[in-house]
């Protein structure tokens, strides 16, 4: 059998076996507190009579970062043994950990993902440092307050500042004692720079260090360290960490699924070195490689907070609809103050912002958890309309990064944001994360909205009706056109696209033979005759369409977002019943911690797809572009089925439409059908009203473009929200 000694900086004894690599291993772990000559005089007894000694906390060598400098005393030690090899965990530590952190990625992507490090300490954790870079933009370290007790950081994500202080630093630790370089968690705690650690979301280095200078409070923190055992767990968990993940494997490999990383880098090394098949074979690192890839391992990743363990998380994208929802925001009621245009141009250019967590959702059918993050832009639909595509595609990536950090695997893009440019598709080539537009659940619950509203006014045979769709070449309309015409057979296509709506007549005519199918530019000539009118554009400034011309009980299904149809123009006729696109009821006790313009645990359908997503585990760029298939319409309908997702009730600008308000305007459809002379006048009426209002689509009137004399107040608008912002990003 073969044996291994380790001298560590403790004072407690003791004698192990394990199996590792097929082998049986006797660990043998003898303290000497720090006493370097009572190191040297254990390594004297065991020289010669042991495989390898392990010196765990005596390093022999100094890095941070690309920086390396002897450690006086660490030097000093190994060199009174003669026979057995002495090692102290520096030629497989830096491997190990980049190859844990890549193993622990793919054990639960996303982990290191955009996350805030600081690294406690760098110190002889380059491998470490150097893979997490890699995962994330923002490294901090904390090495000159561990060791010299100061506040500040020899590195801000930035290897040229790193280069530039390691030297002095390593200089100044070349004879510090074994103490101040690996602290003993069983010292007195001495809490330093405690905003250090509660800006970070990863702690990353050792666990002696960690547990001696962290906060008591270290709640949704990760920490990833060499080694750990139970007890450091407990301390931990009752700081309120989250997940910690060791990066050594357990030397114990005869346990089912491997165990706790509780064996040092030193420890490690020593056991290769004495199950090396040569023992001639150099101490190298290619020696370490061959039996390194004998290994079946995986660092250990254990969650500490029960609550948080198996919680699929998301993130969705909202922005303000109009100037109206900025003014609303307390955060910004201020502005109303100012001009708006002033104010819509300024907040388009700021950043996205953090609004909330999304909880208590849960699918009936699995059990499975979901929670997710709200993210707002600042621009308007406008403002992304006269910015371009590029700038809002920054801001989406900029988003995406705040996703990620978050722990979110798939980001919704709710609004206009799905509609900007290729609806998504250079968003997620550029994001790490997942995104869908949720569009195909839009179609989804837009068509089973508009299938109970034609019911409740009336209709007894769908087959029978007529079916317009306006914006019918969209990404939403084109779903909507065939899937339309293979319930309700006559349809009107309407849209400002002459050859695309040629290219989609031909595709309904091929799937769905018998349908009767009409295309125009303009919705006026058919609208008289339509049942169902379905509006899916990205018209602003526009009226888009007459609604004094429409017929007695029509309904008007909106799905635009924003709106297509104001309610003044709604009330024009009160037989007309206009209607949300379909919104849904997520399954579970859910909260979106902030209001986003629903009754409560009611959610749009495209934020409901990314939470449906995530509920089933389709990690996956989803939904995108403008070509939604039927298939994938289909199989979210599947999805929502199985959760036990509900299409909500029906709602009419905010109010939902009760069974009072379809008997009123089904009684009134009727009369104007028996009356015709009644429903012309009625119509005459309704256009002379109409045409005395604003031409608008979108909430936004028609004009001809910005007024140049509001642009001198546009400096203080963005000083003002640059102050706010700049003081959100300090409390961050």
């Amino acid at each position: 059998m073969k044996q291994i000694v380790i001298l560590h900086l403790d004072e407690d004894s003791g004698i192990e076996l394990v199996s590792f690599l097929g082998q049986e291993l006797q660990i043998r772990r003898l303290g000497c507190a720090g006493d370097v000559a009572r190191a040297r005089a254990l390594i004297e007894e065991y020289d010669g009579q042991v495989d390898a000694i392990g010196l765990e906390g005596m390093p022999a060598q100094l890095q941070l970062g690309p920086a390396r400098r002897a450690h006086e005393t660490g030097a000093f030690i190994p060199v009174v043994a003669e026979a057995t090899p002495v090692v102290d965990g520096s030629g497989i530590r830096a491997g190990l950990e980049r190859w844990g952190v890549i193993l622990a990625d793919r054990a639960q992507p996303g982990i290191f993902s955009q996350k805030r490090v600081l690294m406690v300490p760098g110190l002889n954790h380059a491998g470490l440092a150097q893979a997490l870079e890699r995962r994330t933009s923002t490294i901090r370290y904390a090495d000159p307050m561990i060791f010299f007790g100061l506040p500040g950081f020899p590195g801000v994500g930035s290897r040229q500042t790193l280069e530039q202080a390691a030297p002095p630093t390593l200089e100044q630790l070349k004879d510090a004692p074994f103490e101040q370089l690996y602290p003993q968690p069983n010292g007195t705690p001495e809490g330093r720079a405690a905003s250090a650690f509660a800006w970070a979301d990863i702690i990353a280095g050792d666990m002696g260090a960690i547990r001696r200078y962290a906060p008591e409070s270290l709640k949704h923190k990760t920490v990833v360290v060499e080694c750990a055992n139970e007890t450091d767990l407990d301390d931990l968990r009752q700081r309120g960490v989250t997940i910690v993940v060791t990066m050594m494997p357990s030397l114990d490999t005869s346990t089912a699924g491997g165990s706790l990383g509780r064996w040092s880098a030193a420890a490690v090394e020593a056991a290769l070195v004495a199950l090396r098949p040569d023992p001639a074979k150099p101490l190298a690192e290619d020696t370490y490689l061959d039996l390194l890839a004998e290994i079946e391992w995986m660092p250990a990743i254990r969650t500490l907070q029960p609550q948080e363990q198996g919680i699929n998380r998301f993130a969705f994208v909202i922005h303000p609809l109009d100037i109206r929802f900025i003014h609303q925001d307390r955060r910004f009621s201020w502005t109303r103050y100012l001009p708006d245009e002033i104010v819509e141009r300024t907040a388009a250019y700021m950043p996205p912002m953090y609004l909330s967590r999304i909880t208590g959702g849960q699918s009936p059918t699995t059990g499975q958890r979901i929670e997710g993050h709200l993210i707002s832009l600042g621009a308007t639909p406008r403002q992304m309309m006269t910015q371009g595509e590029r700038f809002t595609y920054n801001k989406l990536n900029q988003a995406a990064r705040m996703a990620e950090r978050r722990g979110a695997r798939i980001m919704g893009l709710g609004a206009f944001t799905s509609v900007v440019g290729d609806a998504g598709i250079t968003v997620a080539h550029e994001a790490d994360i997942a995104i869908t537009s949720g569009n195909s659940l839009t179609v989804a619950a837009t068509l089973e909205a508009a299938k109970q509203a034609v019911i409740n006014m009336g209709a007894t045979d769908l087959t029978k009706g007529k079916v317009m769709i306006i914006g019918a070449t969209g990404s939403i309309g084109s779903v909507c056109s065939r899937l339309l015409a293979q319930a309700i057979f006559d349809v009107v296509l309407v849209s400002i696209e002459p050859e695309r709506l040629i290219e989609l007549k031909r595709t309904i005519q091929t799937e769905t033979p018998g349908a009767k199918v009409v295309i125009a530019t303009r919705p006026d000539e058919a609208l008289p005759t339509c049942d169902l009118v379905v509006t899916a554009t990205s018209a602003f400034g526009q009226r888009i369409i007459d609604i004094s011309k429409c017929k007695p009980g029509a309904v008007i299904c909106d799905v635009a977002r924003p709106p297509d149809i104001n309610k003044a123009e709604a009330d024009l006729r009160p037989d007309v019943l206009v209607i949300e696109s379909g919104e849904v009821l997520i399954p579970g006790d859910i909260d979106f911690g902030y209001n986003i313009g629903l009754p409560p645990k009611t959610a749009y359908a495209c934020l409901a797809e990314t939470a449906l997503l995530a509920m089933e585990g389709r990690f996956e760029d989803y939904t995108l572009g403008r070509n939604i298939t039927m298939e994938r319409v289909k199989e979210i309908y599947r999805l929502f089925k199985k959760h036990q997702f509900q299409i909500a009730g029906l709602r009419s600008f905010g109010d939902y439409v009760t069974d009072e308000i379809f008997a009123e305007k089904r009684a009134l459809a009727a009369r104007y059908r028996q009356e015709p002379e009644l429903f012309a006048q009625v119509q005459a009426d309704a256009a002379a009203r109409l045409a005395k209002m604003p031409v608008m689509a979108k909430g936004v009137k028609a004009r001809s473009g910005p007024n140049p004399a509001l642009l001198g107040g546009a400096v203080a608008a963005v000083g003002l929200l640059g102050f706010l912002l700049g003081r959100r990003r300090a409390v961050e």
